[in-house]
C-alpha cells in the first residue's frame, strides 16, 4: 500500500532548505510567515541575536473582519507598522515553505504597501 507524504513534513523540509540560504540580521531581519488552517502569523526576527522584533497575527484584537485573505492583508499592515515603530525598514521575506500565493502573497503585498522593503 502506498501512503501519501505528510504535507506538513514536506513543507518543513522546504522551509529548512530556504532557511539554509537566508538569515535575518539587525540591519535586515527576516519576515517569517506561518499559516495554519484558521490563522496566519508574521514575525520579524533577528536571527543573530535570536529575538523577535515585531509580530502580528489574526489573533490580535485589531483583526476580526473579512475572509482569511482580507485578514492576512490586515496582519501584513500591522506587522509593517510595528516594524516601523522599531525603525525596521528592510527585511528578507521567509515564506515558511508555503507557496507565494493566496494568504501568504496578500500578507507580503500589504507589508510592502505599508513601508517594508524586500
Amino acid at each position: 500500500m502506498i501512503t501519501k507524504p505528510d504535507k506538513n513534513k514536506t513543507r518543513q523540509r522546504r522551509h529548512l532548505r530556504v532557511r539554509n540560504k537566508i538569515s535575518g540580521t539587525a540591519e535586515c531581519p527576516r519576515l517569517n510567515v506561518f499559516r495554519s488552517n484558521k490563522n496566519i502569523y508574521a514575525q520579524i526576527i533577528d536571527d543573530v541575536e535570536g529575538v523577535t522584533l515585531a509580530s502580528a497575527s489574526t489573533l490580535d484584537s485589531e483583526v476580526s473582519e473579512g475572509n482569511k485573505t482580507d485578514q492576512a492583508k490586515i496582519v501584513g499592515k500591522l506587522v509593517a507598522e510595528r516594524a516601523a515603530a522599531k525603525n525596521v525598514k528592510n527585511v528578507v521575506f521567509d515564506r515558511g515553505g508555503y507557496l507565494y500565493h493566496g494568504r501568504v502573497q496578500a500578507l507580503a503585498e500589504a507589508a510592502r504597501e505599508n513601508g517594508l522593503e524586500f
